[in-house]
């Protein structure tokens, strides 16, 4: 008798232990799967949020007029241009301090620097109506002298007092079909530009560069038209 109420006391004390440490046990089944949910949720959540935009950009300018000067009977070529290795991107550079580079990250180029001259020096020199005809660098004819060149800087430079687009790029003039060397280049020549942009962002950078291109082919297109007119002379 007193083993059985030995044994019914041991079991009225261990009983409610049991059940504690099962509920215990429950306790943090329940938190885990509250911790699990709320990852998941904040997971899925993350997901269906939009990536940032990424904002594209072009030049645009006005084709400069030449009506004083005459016209030429020569087809030119424009290959397309190379450029340096940091400008070899369509990541839009810019230069807050001395030897260093950085790019945006939302922000680029519509296309490379390298192609973006190259178009427009292109299309400039066509709609100029100086040459008889324009190839453009994909073309499979040959003309008569060809047009080259590297895109040397092409980037924001961030002042202190404002920002300004910075453009250069270096072009060979070549007679195609000459057969000595030393005289199919025509000349070499660095243009050189820089720009204030209006404010202090991408879209006005953009508008800087443009004003920057607009220059240059102009004094491109100037060049190539007077390296050419002693020849026709010559014709």
């Amino acid at each position: 008798m007193c083993g059985k109420l030995r044994s019914s006391s041991t079991l009225s004390f261990t009983e409610p232990k049991c059940l504690k440490e099962k509920a215990m046990g429950l306790r943090k089944v329940t938190v885990l799967l509250a911790a699990g949910i709320a990852f998941t949720l904040a997971s899925c959540s993350g997901l269906s949020r939009p990536s940032p935009k990424i904002e594209h950009y072009s030049l645009e300018y006005a084709l400069p007029a030449w009506e004083k000067l005459p016209p030429l009977p020569f087809v030119l070529k424009v290959n397309r241009f190379s450029a340096a290795p940091l400008y070899d991107t369509r990541q839009i550079i810019y230069r807050e301090k001395p030897f260093a580079r950085d790019a945006y990250v939302y922000h680029r180029w519509r296309s490379t620097p390298a192609d973006l001259v190259t178009y427009f020096l292109s299309r400039d020199l066509k709609f100029s109506g100086l040459f008889t005809g324009v190839l453009p660098h994909d073309s499979g004819r040959e003309g008569m002298f060809e047009l080259e060149g590297s895109v040397d800087e092409f980037l924001e430079s961030d002042l202190d007092d404002a920002w300004e687009a910075v453009l250069a790029f270096s072009v060979s003039l070549l007679e195609t079909n000459q057969p000595d060397v030393s005289k199919r280049i025509l000349f070499e020549k660095t243009y050189h530009a820089k720009k204030i942009c209006e404010q202090r962002n991408p879209r006005a950078l953009a508008g800087a560069m443009s004003q920057a291109m607009a220059d240059l082919s102009a004094r491109v297109i100037t060049d190539v038209h007077d390296a050419l007119k002693g020849r026709n002379s010559k014709l």
